[in-house]
């Protein structure tokens, strides 16, 4: 039986000094898979993270997630609901220790006040889950290590446990692999196949092997327009996105 709609997008538009950065843009991602966007640059794949989180307004169309209209509910509200996006824009302190991060996360989304004169890491209602998420990342091992200490790689594994931290319904992730190594790539890539069997995750990345190891389905996006959906094999096999994505003749 088809899993149920965790995310419905209808009709989504908005406009950038007259060009149109998603034009009647619609998607359905099921509960319980990794749903990635692929796409040309100027796609407007981060625009649609953008007007899903909150980010910024669309100019018209709707998003429902869990079955509510999410319309006029804000970047906060929607990231209470359990929509939580990583990667892009980070939101890391650099001159706290990696389980600093992963605590304060952890408190804000409890809705405890923020007691910098109080030992927060003694207190075990947040440095447990915080404790929990970086094992499932791998991270325990640096947990009391500075975030500027840290490669590449490991920040961008610290952004997705602050992510978690939140209690995700739905994770959405924008290029979690830019900039990455080979060896941190695959890592991650081992790391988001685990998070799948336990949330919903819609994935932007341009990294194309990463993208058909990983979803579950894909929609290709060209100027705004969702021109195909599928699994990885109907995309590969789809004689329109090879033409306007691949480059290749139809």
């Amino acid at each position: 039986m088809t899993a149920p709609d965790i995310l419905v997008v209808d009709k989504l538009v908005k406009h950038y000094d007259g060009l149109l950065a998603t034009d009647d843009l619609s998607l359905k991602v099921r509960e319980g898979e990794l749903h990635a966007i692929i796409g040309p640059n100027g796609a407007g794949k981060t625009t649609l993270i953008k007007q899903l989180t909150g980010e910024i307004a669309s100019d018209s169309g709707s998003v429902l997630f869990g079955g509510k209209n999410i319309h006029r509910l804000s970047e906060s509200e929607r990231s209470h609901i359990g929509l939580a996006r990583s990667f892009q824009i980070t939101s890391l302190f650099k001159d706290f220790t990696v389980l600093e991060n992963v605590i304060l996360a952890v408190q804000a989304h409890k809705g405890h006040s923020f007691r910098f004169w109080k030992k927060v890491d003694q207190d075990r209602t947040l440095t447990d889950p915080a404790l929990d998420i970086l094992r499932r990342l791998k991270l325990e091992d640096r947990k009391d290590e500075l975030v500027s200490a840290l490669s590449h790689g490991e920040q961008r594994q610290l952004e997705l446990a602050v992510a978690l931290a939140t209690e995700p319904k739905m994770l959405l992730l924008d290029e979690p692999m830019a900039g990455m190594s080979g060896e941190d790539s695959a890592r991650l890539v081992g790391t988001l196949a685990e998070l799948k069997t336990h949330y919903s995750i819609l994935l932007i990345e341009h990294d194309m092997d990463a993208v058909f190891s990983l979803a579950d389905r894909i929609t290709v996006l060209v100027y705004g327009q969702a021109i195909a959906t599928g699994t990885p094999d109907e995309i590969r096999e789809n004689a329109e996105v090879r033409q306007a994505y691949l480059g290749e003749e139809a």
